[in-house]
C-alpha cells in the first residue's frame, strides 16, 4: 500500500511539473484621445490664440478665461494682466505661484518659448508629482501684456493616473502659446 501511494504521489509530481507557470504582467490602461483640431479664439480681449475643439472656453469680465475639458474633468484657468510699469512684479507673482508646488513636486521643468515676430515670450512649467496643478505657463510681450495659465483636474492629484491626460492637454497649451498674438 505504501508503494502504491508513493507511486501515485510521484506520478502527480511528475505530471504537475510539466509547464513552468509565470505570473501575468500587470495590465496597463491604454487611453486614446481624439486627434486635436484647433479653432481661433477672437473675443473682446486684447489677445487671440487657437484652442482645441475638444474644449470649451468661458471668458470673464476682466479678460480672464477658463478652458474646460469636460470629458477629462480638467480646466485651464487663464489670467490676463495689463502691464503698467510693473512687469517685473507681475512675473514674480506668477513664478511664485508656480514654485509654491516645490514642497510636493518631484521636479519642476521650465521650457522657454520665444517668437520675436509676434513679440511673444513665454515659459511653460511642467510640474511633476501629485500636485494641484501640473502645467503652468506665462506669456508676455514684455511691454503691455501678461497672460498666465494653470491646468487643474477635478480629482485628487495622483500623478501616475493622470499623466496621459496631462500630456494630451500639454500639447494644446503649447499650441495655444505658439498661436498667441497680442492686439494693440
Amino acid at each position: 500500500m505504501r508503494n502504491f501511494l508513493a507511486i501515485i504521489f510521484l506520478a502527480i509530481v511528475l505530471v504537475s511539473c510539466g509547464k513552468e507557470t509565470l505570473p501575468k504582467p500587470a495590465p496597463y490602461l491604454k487611453l486614446q484621445y481624439p486627434e486635436a483640431t484647433y479653432k481661433k479664439i477672437e473675443s473682446g480681449v486684447p489677445f487671440t490664440f487657437e484652442m482645441s475643439n475638444q474644449a470649451k472656453i468661458n471668458f470673464k469680465n476682466n479678460y480672464w478665461a477658463s478652458i474646460e475639458y469636460l470629458q477629462l474633468k480638467a480646466t485651464v484657468h487663464i489670467t490676463y494682466r495689463p502691464v503698467n510699469n510693473n512687469l517685473g512684479q507681475i512675473l514674480k507673482e506668477v513664478e511664485k505661484l508656480t514654485f509654491e508646488h516645490t514642497i510636493k513636486a518631484d521636479a519642476i521643468n521650465a521650457v522657454p518659448y520665444e517668437n520675436l515676430q509676434k513679440r511673444v515670450f513665454a515659459k511653460l512649467y511642467n510640474i511633476e508629482g501629485s500636485v494641484a496643478t501640473n502645467i503652468q505657463f506665462r506669456a508676455t510681450d514684455s511691454v503691455k501684456h501678461v497672460l498666465s495659465g494653470a491646468l487643474y483636474f477635478y480629482a485628487k492629484p495622483n500623478y501616475d493616473s493622470i499623466v496621459p491626460a496631462i500630456k494630451y492637454i500639454e500639447k494644446d497649451i503649447i499650441h495655444l502659446i505658439e498661436t498667441l498674438e497680442w492686439k494693440n
